[in-house]
């Protein structure tokens, strides 16, 4: 079994096309082909069915395609190790973040590519679970997310700090006066809340529940950019996690009373896999960052 007989292979998975895969990896459809076979011939299984001109993986490409990623992703990982042997700011780095760290990471890009130029970063956005799929995938080198600890073996979390859910409205907002909220006086408000996906959105909607509160929820959205726009030019009111205010400053947070109202954000990493320095580094440029917004 070869690296390129597994470059080969997931490439004609992600086209299910092998004139298309072998174009992408320059070589003719017949080399690829003989790859593939070769491939399943070592393995005892087929990975592809043809039918005619059409190829479909099968339940065993499937299970296959997830472990030949995560064999060249190490593969990958490896080169740049070496890389960084010789230069410590060069190389790739793929970051999944949870939709409410959007404000508490776009002002740490701009620096970080300034100070570090030979650095390409990837972002990928999505709940927690989906970006712990990808982090287990190696497609993802680290996470930054709101999170509740996790018994997860394969996972290590690192304390990057805690904050507050808040009621947010706009400064000119009556309730900005208020010094803090009450669960049923929150409820009654007209609110656009954080879809799916945001922890502060769990939280919350956990908080109701126990409580037997029936929200007045007007407009979800699964954006924070947008959200906030709306709460500060408008008459609603959001809940969001406090360190997501930073850089909105037509907008005011109000403590919300209720228990265990604090949250915790991690760095994920998978745990027994090298660590990038193009990671470390970026984590360095956020807690900077942070620290100056306090």
């Amino acid at each position: 079994m070869e690296i390129r007989q597994l470059q080969y292979f997931v490439k004609a998975a992600e086209t299910m096309n092998f004139t298309e895969a072998a174009a992408a990896v320059f070589i003719t459809q017949s080399t690829l082909s003989q790859q593939i076979k070769q491939l399943e011939d070592e393995l005892g299984m087929l990975l592809f069915d043809r039918i005619g001109r059409h190829v479909r993986i099968t339940e065993a490409g499937h299970i296959f395609l997830t472990h030949a990623r995560k064999i060249l992703n190490e593969v990958q990982n490896g080169k740049q190790a070496i890389t960084e042997l010789n230069n410590a700011a060069t190389g790739e780095l793929n970051l999944g973040v949870s939709y409410a760290f959007t404000s508490l990471l776009l002002p740490a890009l701009a620096p970080f590519s300034n100070k570090y130029p030979g650095i390409k970063i990837f972002i990928t956005y999505g709940s927690p679970e989906e970006l712990e799929k990808k982090l287990r995938l190696a497609e993802l080198d680290m996470i930054l997310a709101f999170h509740n600890q996790s018994d997860d073996e394969d996972l290590e979390m690192q304390v990057l700090f805690s904050s507050s859910i808040v009621m947010v409205v706009a400064k000119n907002n009556p309730l900005a006066k208020l010094e803090q909220i009450s669960l049923e006086e929150l409820a009654r408000q007209e609110l656009i809340l954080p879809g799916k996906g945001f922890s502060s959105r769990d939280f919350i909607n956990a908080l109701f529940y126990k409580n037997k509160i029936v929200p007045n929820i007007r407009i979800e959205l699964n954006d924070v950019h947008s959200l906030l726009s709306l709460i500060q030019d408008g008459h609603w009111a959001t809940v969001l996690n406090e360190k997501a205010l930073i850089g909105w400053h037509k907008v005011a947070a109000v403590p919300i009373i209720a228990k265990g109202i604090k949250r915790q954000s991690y760095i994920l990493w998978q745990k027994g896999v090298y660590r990038k320095k193009a990671a470390i580094l970026f984590i360095e440029q956020l807690v900077e960052v942070m620290g100056n917004e306090e």
